[in-house]
């Protein structure tokens, strides 16, 4: 059984993020496992020396009594989308949210990473300035990260932007695993901007490969590659957005900030993240 961990806050933007991990849980056969993180404030015990213990205690206790609060709403939402089948499991962990979340992938063993990501207004706020872009340049394990404004739908399209690399290839094969799990079909971008060098023939093999595959490759000439795929999740009617991370290196060399307004609250979709080196 897969088992894919969701770090919430239990915030607005978290509880609509999880309505993705459930319905995703419930697409590949997974396990939900629930994390929340706090980190206690560091206090200097010389000034507090017959209270130190007990002023940490009690804020430990204040975490753990919202944890029990929070956990049968998060199960509320499950039932209310007819989702309460889908196995979930808790954590309830103190220390950094990136520390504790690469604990738990190691301890849970890990499959997928999903989160919320706030106030998204386009692409450079949501890759680039939120926890979890954090996260994302450091985990290497699939991660899916739901913008706040992202309302749940029925996966029908999924999305992949490649160079036709070898890592690319071996990432769109995951990607077509998840697809016939969501019973969707996989459209895949590349951008061919005047510096490109992928070779045509190199985009023949590929499309004989895959050809008993529910995927198209789309060639798109334009040396605007973050309006291009802009355009491609709105006319393709893309419903998941997968990409592979070159780390946040990858993420700089596309994001340009003049075109973040054009991601608007209509657009906003998951973006699935698989990691390579």
């Amino acid at each position: 059984m897969k088992r894919i961990l969701f770090p919430t806050d239990f915030s607005e933007t978290a509880n609509n993020a999880f309505i993705h991990a459930l319905e995703f849980a419930n697409a590949v056969q997974g396990e939900l496992i629930l994390l929340h993180t706090f980190e206690l404030p560091v206090i200097d015990n010389q000034f507090f020396p017959q209270n130190y213990m007990v002023m940490y205690e009690s804020l430990e206790l204040a975490q753990f009594d919202m944890f029990k609060e929070e956990i049968p709403k998060l199960h509320a939402i499950a039932l209310q989308h007819n989702l309460g089948t889908v196995p979930m499991s808790h954590r309830l962990m103190d220390g950094s949210l990136l520390y504790n979340i690469e604990k738990a992938i190691t301890e849970d063993k890990i499959n997928y990473v999903i989160m919320g990501t706030e106030g998204a207004t386009g692409w450079a706020s949501f890759l680039l300035g939120s926890n979890t872009a954090n996260v994302l340049d450091e985990i290497d394990i699939p991660i899916l990260s739901v913008p706040s404004q992202a309302v749940y739908r029925k996966v029908k399209t999924i999305g992949f932007t490649t160079r036709f690399r070898p890592k690319d290839k071996k990432a769109l094969k995951k990607v077509l695993k998840l697809a016939k799990l969501y019973h969707a079909v996989v459209k895949c971008l590349y951008v061919k901007t005047a510096s490109s060098d992928v070779d045509t023939n190199l985009i023949e093999e590929w499309k004989a490969e895959f050809s008993t595959e529910a995927v198209t490759f789309n060639v798109v000439l334009s040396d605007d590659i973050e309006g291009t795929i802009l355009d491609f999740i709105l006319y393709k009617d893309i419903d998941i957005l997968t990409m592979l991370s070159y780390k946040r290196g990858f993420f700089e060399g596309i994001v340009n900030p003049s075109l973040t307004k054009k991601l608007t609250k209509n657009f906003e979709i998951p973006i699935f993240s698989f990691p390579i080196g």
